[in-house]
Formats: structure tokens, sequence, C-alpha cells
């Protein structure tokens, strides 16, 4: 597919993963990548890619105060960021009452507030201009409660209405905010990226040691291809009316349109009590 114009690319998280794969397809169709890394060990193997479309910028965006100076850097260098990709993040599983309230704290730096704080530091340069995408990379778990990663699919809930509060604040200006949620996808994700809170209540053992291993035995051998999300992607910010939300997999598709379904039909079972709190206007 031919995609249209170089377009600046701010990639956050480029060192694995869907970030990598987003930065090498970016670099392949012609645009300038910057792309965010945690450690300077990092930055060589990232400018590899090629030399003249990619520079790496060592940033952790749980450094909130880092973020703005980071941006102006890259602005000042190539006048504008055309395309934000919030990738930065990593899961936690854990059964919640087994879990450390601290752990939740760190997942929601990553996954919420460091994306937040990511697009403040852009979004006014966007304005400004009256064109710019953010891209915000959710997860089918933000759509449905799977057992066993609270943290993180509470993290993606509020990503996933995030992006939609912000789609339609941010449309009067020409900017466009998507929301991506993959499912099952060949990443870290669900191996060492991820980080895993201690078994400690026998309780929960018939329900979630089974979690654990279908988790780790599926782990590398997943469906989804990054580099086939990396295209999906491209054709994204190629679109003139793109999606506010996207899910990305079969599984995705399938597991979210199950709790859509239950979940309307729950608000179905529940109409009348939801309907008797309504007090009849009495006022002549």
């Amino acid at each position: 597919m031919k995609h249209s114009g170089n377009k600046v690319f701010l990639i956050t998280g480029v060192s694995s993963g869907f970030g990598r794969a987003f930065a090498q397809a970016a670099a392949r169709a012609g645009h300038t990548v910057v792309g965010t890394v945690r450690r300077e060990s990092d930055i060589a193997a990232f400018e590899a890619i090629d030399p003249l479309r990619t520079l790496a910028v060592l940033l952790d965006v749980t450094n909130f105060d880092a973020i703005e100076g980071k941006v102006a850097s890259i602005l000042a260098k190539f006048g504008r960021i055309d395309v934000l990709v919030n990738n930065a993040g990593y899961g936690h599983e854990g059964i919640l009452e087994e879990s450390p309230l601290e752990a939740m704290r760190h997942q929601f730096d990553v996954n919420v507030f460091g994306s937040v704080a990511m697009i403040k530091a852009v979004l006014p340069g966007m304005r400004e201009r009256r064109s710019g995408h953010i891209i915000n990379l959710s997860s089918m778990a933000g759509y449905t409660p799977l057992a066993g990663i609270a943290y993180y699919a509470g993290s993606k809930f509020a990503v996933e209405g995030i992006s939609g509060v912000l789609a339609k604040e941010v449309a009067p200006f020409g900017v466009k905010v998507t929301s991506l949620a993959p499912g099952s996808f060949r990443t870290d994700w669900a191996g060492r990226s991820m980080i895993r809170s201690e078994r400690s209540i026998a309780d929960y053992d018939p329900l979630f040691d089974p979690i654990r291993k279908a988790r780790h035995d599926k782990s590398g051998k997943q469906a989804g291809d990054p580099a086939l999300a990396a295209q999906a992607l491209l054709e994204l910010v190629d679109m003139e009316n793109p999606p506010v939300h996207l899910l990305l997999g079969d599984d995705a598709l399938s597991i979210v349109r199950k709790q859509l379904a239950a979940l309307n039909d729950e608000i179905d079972a529940f109409e009348p009590l939801s309907r008797s709190t309504d007090a009849s206007s009495t006022l002549s």
C-alpha cells in the first residue's frame, strides 16, 4: 500500500513489541520516527532501523516533569509532531486481593498517566496547527473483564474512556484520536514484560492457576502478528475519518462482541430496576 506524505511520528516504548514494529513500518514507509527508550543501551539499536529516518530519545514516561522538555526539543528539531503513538506500557497479572496497591499505582502511572502526560505535551502544537493524530494503545482487556489482570484491565478501560472523551474535545481542531485495542499478539506482553504478583490465597487456585498456565504456554505462539498491526496503523494514519476505537485481531473481535452482547442482555434484564429511580414529576 502506498502511504501519502512524510509524517513525523513520536512513538513511546520502541525497544520491542508493538513500538518496535510500528517504528520499523513507519520508517520503511518514508516517515520520520522519533522513539522513546528507557535505556541508553537501546539508542543505537533503535536508530539502526534507518539512520536517516529514526531518532531515539531517552525518556521514561513516568518521569512526568521531563516530558515537556523532550517534546519541545523534538519540535525544535522537526517543527511538528504529526502522529503521537502512546505505546509504552506493560501488563500486571495477579488476583486483586493478592496484589499490592503500589503495583496498581505503577500500572496506572505507566499505562494511563504517562500517556496523558505525553498527550498534554504534544496536543498544543497539534491544536495550533489544526492537524494531528493521537493513537493510544489499549487492549481488548479495556472492554471485557478478564480474571487475573484487574490492574491492567482497569488501566486500559481508563485509556478507552479518556480516548473517547479526548476525541470529542479536539475534533473541532482537526486533531484525530484513535484507541487501538489488540487481542493476543506475539509480543513480550505475556512474557518478560509482564509483572506478576505472588500467589498467597489458595481459594483462588481453581480459578487462576489454569489462567496463568494457559497464558504462559501461549506466550510467543499467539495468532496476532505485530508487523501486520503496524500495517494497520499506517492505514489508520492515512484515513480522513479514522475510527475512535479499533480492535485488532480475531480474538479481540470475538471476545469483545460476546462481552457487549452479555452487557446488553444484563441491561435489558434489569431495565425495570434501572427505570425505577426516576420520580414522576408532580409539578403543575
